[in-house]
């Protein structure tokens, strides 16, 4: 379990329960942050995110516990901004103590989309292990969180739960052989957590462990080793390219050389996510139809999945650069409410502070070879200018270290710390909606 505070290294997007939309980057007088660290599967595909809070109580006045605290927070958020906005398509865990998981507050959650953690010093009683049974009859799967080490008291709990949850950092490496044995003798999905090196990555995928989680997995260097290719390549100068005010012409004659590519977003802007009441059948169209920004958007998230096995929805990195670019847009318009050209010109710094990751080499040598504006290339290099100061706040607001958070807005006095995490879950939730609409069926999208 990772804690979220203000001096915390938890590494997540951090948001607020604050619904907010383009225009709206308002933040509500009771503060609640959510932040998120991204849990992975073995091929390295985003499968969950755990979700860390950050309270004060003074917000809960009829309030009388932590525990209490967390579940109203837990139904606020979902209350007001709806499952969907805040995870996608994806599995949320949530940690809970003994008064949490015994209250009724906790059934409000919708079973199939949470993963119960539960501490490993929770007190253990027939009471608790009867309560764990009765949630997974609800549909509910139960963790068990920060496991170091065999004990009767382990394999006591272990029929109650799903899944364990090992520490990397706390157990010695011969001790967590042992609990792999008993882990998958009972069943049980193992998940690692607390990497912090390949190393440890290499151990964990050798032992059998299913999912991976931890410091390791949120640093963006580390989350691909794609190969850079020509369609790459092509779609980044695109990007450059729109982040100017080309005409069709020049966007056509970029990518006539690449029709693979043309096709391939063609694809992209006719899927359900983009939402079109037609189908584009020509690039030119598709400009003329949602206009060269929207063109730019999905340019932008095929930049990070070509040439890789994984899908929008999930890639680790896909996400982090969506949910960054889309940030930094809302941040900048924040700062100059009536400026579509800055805020146009912070979507693309956001993608291009990212790009080394996709080929491998230092920022300066990359972003040298290409035709980026100076204000860009100040920013994505040394931090200089507004657009610097924006990346600061976006990398700062990813890091879920409110401290960071509050210092990056030092100097934008426009923005305050509370601002950041409501821009923080506005990027996030349009990210998700953007790769993974909610069913038309589904209703309520709170769920």
């Amino acid at each position: 379990m990772q804690r979220f505070s203000s001096s915390g290294r938890a590494k997540a997007n951090t948001a607020t329960a604050a619904s907010i939309s383009d225009d709206d980057t308002g933040v509500p007088e009771e503060q609640v942050y959510l932040g998120r660290q991204p849990i992975l599967d073995c091929r390295g595909a985003l499968t969950a995110f755990e979700l860390l809070f950050r309270s004060s109580l003074a917000n809960f006045a009829v309030v009388t516990n932590d525990a209490e605290a967390t579940a109203h927070v837990i139904s606020r958020i979902f209350g007001d901004v709806g499952i969907h906005a805040a995870l996608g398509g994806h599995t949320g865990y949530v940690n809970v103590d003994r008064t949490m998981l015994m209250s009724d507050i906790i059934e409000l959650l919708p079973p199939e989309r949470f993963v119960l953690e539960i501490l490993e010093t929770v007190e253990l009683d027939q009471v608790l292990l009867e309560r764990c049974q009765a949630l997974r009859k609800l549909g509910f799967r139960c963790a068990l969180d920060d496991v170091s080490r065999l004990s009767p008291r382990f394999e006591e709990i272990l029929p109650y739960i799903d899944i364990v949850k090992i520490d990397f950092l706390q157990c010695p490496r011969d001790e967590i052989e042992a609990l792999v044995k008993v882990v998958k003798q009972h069943g049980k999905v193992l998940l690692a957590e607390k990497i912090e090196t390949l190393e440890d990555h290499e151990i964990a995928m050798r032992m059998g462990f299913e999912m991976f989680q931890g410091y390791y997995f949120a640093k963006p260097q580390v989350l691909s080793s794609r190969k850079t290719n020509a369609s790459r390549t092509a779609l980044l100068r695109l990007l450059v390219l729109l982040s100017g005010e080309p005409s069709i012409a020049e966007i056509e004659t970029e990518l006539k050389a690449h029709p693979d590519l043309v096709v391939k977003l063609l694809r992209l802007l006719n899927s359900s996510a983009v939402g079109l009441t037609r189908t584009i059948s020509s690039l030119h169209t598709a400009i003329l139809v949602i206009g060269t920004r929207q063109v730019a958007r999905w340019a932008q998230m095929l930049l990070f999945v070509e040439g890789n096995q994984l899908n929008l929805r999930a890639d680790p990195l896909a996400e982090l650069c969506g949910t960054r670019a889309r940030f930094m847009e809302l941040a900048a318009n924040r700062i100059r409410p009536n400026d579509g050209r800055f805020s146009d010109t912070a979507f693309i710094t956001g993608v291009l502070s990212l790009i080394y990751v996709l080929y491998g080499e230092a920022t300066s040598d990359v972003v040298q070879r290409l035709p980026i504006d100076a204000n860009i290339r100040r920013a994505v290099l040394n931090r200089e200018g507004e657009l610097g100061l924006l990346l600061d706040a976006a990398e700062a607001t990813e890091s879920g270290d409110y401290d960071s958070m509050a210092a990056a807005c030092e100097p934008l006095p426009a923005l305050e710390a509370d601002d950041l995490a409501a821009i923080g879950l506005a990027a996030g939730a349009w990210y998700n909606y953007s790769v993974s609409p909610p069913r038309k069926d589904a209703g309520n999208t709170s769920t």
